[in-house]
């Protein structure tokens, strides 16, 4: 009997990470000043590297040990900014490629998983506050107010085996639209509050544990970003997203299990010259009903090159 429980609970678990862990949506913001104006004709190459930790009993109604899962994912990224009818726009596409190990706490149950996880293309602009300017034109401009929208499409490329416990890959396809708002104040405008309001949309996973159909609801969120810059070239922010809903459904049998989750953290962004920034941000779920108690850290590395950039 217990042994069916804590298969269970491992089941349970695997739901959630199926949509949380593989592109760590649950848990990771949408960085800070992401809607504010740069100069078109730029391409950044970004490196991620994400380490996450959850140690939580997902399905409350059984009472076994808790659960451990532990994520290292590396995430390569290109993003190409250019100018759309006069506004500031980009594009950015990134692969994932993870390790994931899991195990319920007083049993033998464990699983891991390493590979490709799933992609994900970014299409996004300003509608306001984001002229489109070459390097030499944006070097005299001045921030103001922004508004922007964006469309982000996970594609199912990562790696899925029904068979396993657990994966990288979901199976589906996920859509976040998003609106964001970005406005400087305060004395050399070095405060930047930025809000965002988003939500994923999921296609079925056919093919859940073999047989079943996996359906989630939408997952809409809320974000707040409060920035400062320290200095010319360092700037650090506090961080905040809810999240709420999101429940699933398998083979047609509602599973109950809306999502509550808010999750508070920092970034830094050092940019010691024009060509380089690093950031390092930190994650932490301080509300996790249905959804992971989840702790990460994510350091990113970026390399900004175009014509007329010095």
């Amino acid at each position: 009997m217990l042994r069916k429980l804590a298969m269970r609970a491992f089941l349970a678990v695997v739901v959630v990470t199926a949509y949380c862990f593989p592109s760590a949506a649950c848990a990771e913001f949408t960085d800070p000043r992401t809607y504010t104006a740069a100069p078109v004709g730029l391409n950044n190459l970004e490196f991620d590297f994400t380490h996450a930790h959850s140690n939580s009993s997902i399905d409350t109604s059984l009472v076994v040990g808790s659960t451990n899962l532990e994520l290292n994912k590396g995430a390569l990224s290109y993003t190409r900014n250019f100018g759309v009818f006069g506004h500031f726009a980009w594009i950015n596409a990134s692969v994932p490629f993870a390790s994931l190990n899991g195990s319920v706490a007083s049993s033998n149950f464990s699983g891991s998983s390493s590979g490709t996880g799933d992609s994900s293309v970014e299409f996004a602009g300003l509608l306001r506050g984001g002229p489109a300017l070459s390097a030499k034109q944006f070097a005299t401009h001045k921030p103001t107010p922004s508004l922007g929208v964006s469309l982000t499409v996970t594609i199912p490329t990562g790696e899925y085996d029904a068979d396993k416990l657990l994966n990288l890959g979901s199976h589906r396809w996920s859509f976040k639209p998003e609106i964001g708002v970005s406005y400087p104040f305060g004395a050399e405008q070095k405060w930047v509050v930025d809000a965002y309001i988003n939500a994923y949309f999921f296609t079925d996973n056919t093919a859940y544990r073999g047989v079943e159909i996996l359906h989630q609801e939408p997952l809409p969120g809320l974000e707040a970003h409060i920035s400062y810059n320290l200095t010319p070239s360092f700037w650090a922010s506090l961080d905040t997203r809810y999240a709420f809903r999101g429940e699933t459904v398998v083979d047609g049998v509602e599973q109950q299990n809306a999502q509550q989750s808010l999750i508070v953290g920092g970034e830094g962004h050092w940019s010691p010259n024009s060509h380089n920034s690093l950031n390092l941000v930190f994650a932490k779920a301080v509300v996790h009903s249905n959804a992971p108690a989840y702790t990460g850290v994510v350091v990113k590395y970026v390399y900004t090159w175009g014509k007329g950039y010095k």
